[in-house]
């Protein structure tokens, strides 16, 4: 049986066991249109018995042996292996992935898992002098119940950096993943898990809307919230989780700079632009959305970049191989359009795209274009590479630093230590040297500043334990003192 068997997951809420929804909603696909199932659809209610059936299934899964939570683990990590042609073809349809990118949530969502089976068996505490006769340590404990909220661009990825760690670390996990990709985003995890043998109730998974995001956050059951998702969003967990006392890790928004220097190879420098912005219609927070070219080389870097970009098709992924697949929804990709016709408006010059048929949006290409630019200034959050000159380090350095996002940074040049003097003065969670914004690995610590978040609280074992565990402190003395009360 198909791993996704629609017979398991239509019209039905992952609880331990397979419970059917109250509400229900349409799986589509965006680069057709065409149906692809009914997925179930968690109201407030849900959210709450989902919390609390979590929190009673965390006791005991906590205090498992650490050997066990590690072979789940590693059961998962060969499931997505095992499935990844049938998981990419969901992210191929539900997503609007090319299959490359798919490919590589798919094998993230493995070497994520693999990472966290390592989790469980590392030291959990240490020795603590102390000037009275005890025994003082302090050690790392499960937080309990972390809800995780995660959005359509990266489903699978976005959803499994929080849930496999947290559940290799003791904690239950409550997983709200977005309506609009809920079958690769969510009900994969539901059924992955399930095969390899987690326990009922330790991971429950709820699509569902505003409704659900907000009970998941209030609940008194859940403590820690993983969210992953738009900074405007990301401030209202953040704030609301700050009034309930809770920890919220948000890896939010980017609107993120490619510096190239004038001793760039420039048939490169423009290969990795266009990979940059352009990888999955440039749906990702760290996707490369402000071009910052020295003056001396802008101009045959607008022109090469338009080439690219008008050579790179556009289609439906799952009937073509093409470079660029549907934007998520209208709603997207009107927005998009916005910032384009407001940037050309406001005197940018349009060289290349600025259009679309459906939801399927043209590579762009904006030329003189100011720091005011709308598609500079915003995150466009789709195909867009405005491209503004420079003379001088210090107008490149300020430029990327400038505005509220911190997520990634990246330096083109044959100079690379001169590119890390550079970017020690633009404040940014992420710098890739001779390569464009867009990188990530299960292994590395990941976050942004500022409006892109709340730092490195994703991937690695270090921000792992800190963002998934809590600090407690413990005495032992051999009898109980006398004290002269």
């Amino acid at each position: 049986m198909p791993l996704l068997d629609p017979t398991t997951w239509t019209g039905a809420l992952f609880t331990g066991e397979w419970a059917p929804a109250a509400q229900t909603a349409e799986a589509v696909e965006p680069a057709t249109g065409r149906v692809l199932g009914r997925i179930g659809v968690a109201g407030a209610d849900d959210v709450a018995a989902a919390a609390e059936r979590a929190a009673q299934a965390q006791r005991e899964w906590a205090a498992a042996p650490h050997t066990r939570r590690a072979d789940v683990l590693r059961r998962a990590g060969r499931l997505w292996e095992e499935h990844a042609a049938e998981v990419e073809d969901w992210l191929v349809r539900e997503a609007g992935s090319v299959r490359p990118k798919a490919g590589v949530e798919t094998h993230v969502a493995a070497q994520e898992c693999y990472e966290a089976s390592a989790l469980p068996s590392r030291a959990y505490g240490s020795l603590l002098p102390s000037e009275l006769r005890r025994l003082s340590l302090s050690r790392r404990v499960p937080a309990g119940v972390v809800g995780v909220i995660s959005p359509f661009n990266f489903p699978l990825i976005l959803s499994i950096r929080s849930v496999a760690p947290a559940l290799a670390l003791g904690n239950a996990v409550v997983l709200k993943p977005d309506l609009r990709t809920a079958v690769c985003g969510g009900m994969a995890l539901a059924r992955v898990f399930e095969e390899a043998g987690l326990p009922p109730g330790v991971l429950q998974v709820l699509p569902g809307g505003t409704e659900a995001g907000q009970a998941l956050v209030e609940h008194p059951a859940v403590r820690i919230i993983s969210f992953t998702g738009s900074t405007a969003a990301g401030r209202r967990v953040g704030e609301a989780a700050g009034r309930l006392l809770k920890r919220a890790h948000l890896e939010l928004g980017g609107n993120n700079a490619l510096v190239v220097l004038e001793d760039a190879d420039l048939e490169r420098a423009v290969s990795a632009a266009a990979w940059g912005s352009y990888l999955h219609q440039g749906q990702i927070c760290m996707t490369t959305g402000r071009h910052l070219v020295h003056e001396s080389v802008l101009p045959e870097y607008v022109e090469r970049l338009a080439e690219k970009a008008r050579a790179l098709p556009v289609g439906d992924p799952a009937a073509a191989e093409v470079a660029l697949g549907p934007l998520i929804d209208a709603s997207q990709r009107d927005r998009v359009h916005a910032l384009v016709t407001a940037s050309v408006d406001a005197g940018a010059r349009l060289v290349a795209g600025g259009e679309y048929e459906d939801l399927l949006y043209r590579p762009t290409v904006l030329a003189d274009v100011t720091e005011s630019t709308p598609a500079f200034r915003e995150e466009v959050f789709g195909p867009v590479a405005p491209v503004i000159g420079f003379r001088t380090l210090d107008e490149a350095a300020r430029i990327a630093a400038a505005g509220e996002y911190g997520l990634s940074l990246g330096i083109l040049t044959s100079d690379p230590l001169r590119a890390l003097d550079l970017a020690d003065r633009i404040p940014t969670g992420l710098v890739h040297i001779n390569d464009q914004t867009v990188s990530d690995e299960a292994n590395v610590p990941f976050g942004g500043m500022a409006a892109s978040g709340t730092g490195a609280r994703f991937g690695g074992p270090e921000a792992n334990v800190e963002a998934f565990t809590e600090t407690q402190w413990v005495t032992l003395r051999s009898e109980i003192p006398r004290y002269p009360f």
